[in-house]
């Protein structure tokens, strides 16, 4: 397992981890850019905002942390590796309990249909991953996450490296320096997540 001192000392300094899936082992990650959710700015997507309407999804927090992280370990449908190895999950489990760590999840009859998870420290919250198993679930946990965020004042939601997915999402690549100032900027708010 992750020293959980040690590990929170990283996201301070503006790293995260990650697993090679070839041999799962552990490196610390620090980009030129990171990815980041103005969330200020944030929007959903109409489709979002449909679905929403709908009320398709129930979204509920840290209601099922470990169906979340494993479902999030899985492979992708395209890809046979994860990034998320058994000492991460059991790291984050770990974190779960502390209260660092957090769930997002969009339940549909009863099934637990899509979420994310991260970690909370100060003003900061720290997207690991997402996943989904009905279309649109990942998302309307997303946008939930965002709006809980938002009125709690959080001024940070670091989603890490870009993908297309995330900027679907609204997220901006932002310089290391400038990434470091926001951080510091958060780290000094005091807020509990829930």
């Amino acid at each position: 397992m992750i020293d959980i001192g040690e590990l929170l000392r990283a996201y301070r300094e503006g790293y995260f981890p990650m697993s090679d899936p070839s041999d799962e082992k552990l490196y610390w990650c620090q980009p030129h850019f990171r990815a980041v959710v103005p969330l200020d700015d944030y929007r959903p997507s109409r489709d979002v905002l449909r679905i929403l309407r709908r009320n398709e999804y129930r979204v509920r927090f840290n209601t099922d942390f470990e169906g979340v992280i494993r479902a999030c370990a899985a492979p992708r449908k395209n890809d046979s590796e994860t990034w998320i190895s058994r000492e991460i999950s059991d790291t984050y489990l770990k974190l779960h309990r502390l209260g660092i760590a957090h769930s997002v999840e969009s339940w549909h009859d009863g099934e637990l249909a899509g979420g994310l998870y991260g970690i909370a420290i100060g003003g900061a919250f720290f997207g690991e991953s997402m996943f989904y198993r009905r279309s649109y679930a990942s998302q309307v946990a997303f946008d939930r996450l965002v709006r809980h965020l938002q009125q709690k004042g959080y001024l940070l939601l670091d989603a890490q490296i870009m993908n297309p997915h995330l900027q679907k999402l609204g997220a901006v690549d932002v310089p290391h320096e400038a990434y470091m100032q926001m951080l510091s900027g958060a780290l000094l708010k005091k807020i509990r997540f829930l």
